[in-house]
């Protein structure tokens, strides 16, 4: 199966707090998009692997995603090494994405800048006909996505441009609230209180988006880095800015 985009986050739930809104935009345009999370957030405070396996299996109908998958590689351990960067070239391989998404290049929990650079480099040397893999017995061809971009996690970074998410922003919560064991607990659960737990968290989520969607003159908006220049061919394309 092809997909137009493949978003790829490190742990269950990053995806739904960094691109969420993006995702859903794209499939209402007809889009095909897929999510593979990198681990199974074993290592998370709050819940067990199992339980974030079903919550990201509700957040994923919510989404409306047309595929989605872990790798199920160690959370917090692993490396940006040829192991790694093969099974990501694997996957990238198998949906031929035109658009990746992955996590923040620097952030607040170091597993994201990994993942970011583990994600960029296999997705440069998934176009090396000659790094070979293999899929259900049957070898692979090479493929390069023509972007990837980075979406903004917990530290602000100044993007290179913004989506407008506003239609899709009550979802893009939906979505994030799927995961019970992480977020909104109220203190009420036995579990220890974290980073992300507190509703605090979520108000934060949603001042982000509103503050990116100000830049540009929209209810919300999601943020995005990329070392490309993005080309245009309409100038219908851009979002008119608010005086």
């Amino acid at each position: 199966m092809k997909l137009d985009i493949l978003a790829f986050g490190v742990h269950p739930d990053d995806v739904e707090l960094g691109c969420s809104g993006t995702i859903m935009a794209a499939l209402a345009e007809g889009k095909k998009v897929g999510v593979v999370d990198l681990t199974r957030g074993e290592l998370g405070t709050r819940g067990t692997a199992e339980t974030r396996k079903a919550e990201a299996a509700r957040a994923a109908a919510i989404m409306g995603l047309t595929v989605r998958e872990n790798l199920g590689i160690a959370d917090g351990f692993f490396q940006n090494d040829e192991a790694h960067q093969r099974k990501v070239i694997a996957i990238i391989r198998k949906y031929q994405p035109d658009i990746i998404l992955a996590n923040a290049p620097e952030d607040r929990h170091p597993d994201h800048g990994r993942s970011a650079k583990l994600v960029s480099d296999a997705a440069f040397l998934s176009g090396l006909r000659k790094i070979e893999t293999v899929q259900d017995g049957q070898a692979q061809e090479a493929w390069r996505p023509s972007y990837v971009f980075h979406y903004i996690q917990d530290r602000f970074i100044q993007p290179s441009f913004v989506v407008d998410i506003t239609p899709f922003m009550e979802r893009k919560m939906e979505s994030v609230l799927a995961y019970t064991t992480q977020f909104n607990s109220g203190g009420n659960d036995g579990e220890p209180q974290t980073y992300i737990s507190s509703p605090q968290f979520l108000e934060q989520v949603k001042a982000r988006a509103m503050l990116l969607g100000k830049r540009i003159g929209v209810g919300y908006a999601e943020g995005y880095i990329t070392e490309k220049i993005i080309g245009f061919n309409s100038f219908d394309a851009i979002i008119k800015h608010s005086t």
